[in-house]
């Protein structure tokens, strides 16, 4: 089988695929010959990938916050594109603050889409699969799950938990040959990232470390594109993983040494 069609005949459902990293995980699904129904809370970013690839891309707004909405979705997606293989959640939302100045609504939206919204597509994704026995499950997590950061309280503890679910689930599925995993990214070049950038010297701080945040600096000395990701999305996927379960895949350059 050719690099670009090891996932031919699979269908692919991706959340927060409007942009970022959920953009560059369909273009590396599709690049590998997956049909991906992309969604998004907001349709822009989702409807051009559609008309960038069409027949391949099919374009779905869904607030992953919303159970009904994504148990649509999923459902939909088994009536009109074909039996569901691969379910990737990468919807997610920053709201950065200090714990003493975080407010009780942003600590609840932050749950409420980078965990709950997990759960959703999850639950869901483990329904079809596991009455078929075989899928496979990705959530888009963050190196924050693992190793604290200033100012990112809520954002670290909802990744910590997604991690967490998706490990579980992939534990009550693997005797159903359901495959959960994670893939946590480190700095990205995303609009998720440039909003904690505040004057140009910015990105090369989180290449050299930051001692007052206490932050380690990227062994590697780049930050990573999306691409980046999205490559480990794909593997872990596919059949050349297909003894690889409840993992966390770090790809972060080193960031956290590994802690």
């Amino acid at each position: 089988m050719s690099a670009g069609s090891e996932l031919s005949g699979r269908v692919a459902v991706v959340t927060g695929a409007g942009r970022g990293i959920g953009e560059a995980v369909v273009r590396a699904l599709v690049g590998q010959g997956a049909r991906v129904v992309a969604a998004d809370q907001d349709s822009d970013g989702v409807d051009r990938l559609a008309d960038a690839y069409p027949g391949l891309v099919t374009a779905r707004r869904v607030d992953v916050t919303d159970a009904a909405a994504v148990d649509e979705l999923v459902a939909r997606a088994e009536r009109t594109d074909g039996r569901l293989d691969i379910a990737v959640s990468v919807a997610g939302i920053l709201r950065p603050a200090p714990v003493v100045d975080l407010g009780d609504a942003d600590w609840a939206a932050t749950f409420a889409v980078n965990t709950t919204g997990v759960f959703h597509l999850s639950r869901a994704a483990a329904r079809v699969m596991g009455g078929r026995g075989a899928g496979s499950i990705v959530t888009v997590g963050s190196n924050a799950a693992g190793v604290p950061r200033s100012g990112m309280a809520a954002y670290a503890a909802s990744k910590a938990a997604a991690v967490m679910f998706t490990k579980c689930l992939g534990l009550e599925l693997a005797p159903v040959g359901v495959r959960c995993n994670i893939v946590s990214p480190g700095s990205t070049l995303t609009d998720m990232q440039r909003q904690l950038w505040t004057d140009p010297g910015a990105p090369q701080r989180v290449i050299d470390g930051d001692p007052l945040t206490y932050r380690t600096g990227i062994p590697l000395g780049r930050i990573a594109d999306p691409a980046d990701i999205a490559d480990a999305v794909a593997f872990l996927v596919s059949d050349r993983a297909r003894h690889i379960t409840m993992h966390d895949l770090y790809v972060d350059g080193g960031a956290t040494l590994r802690a």
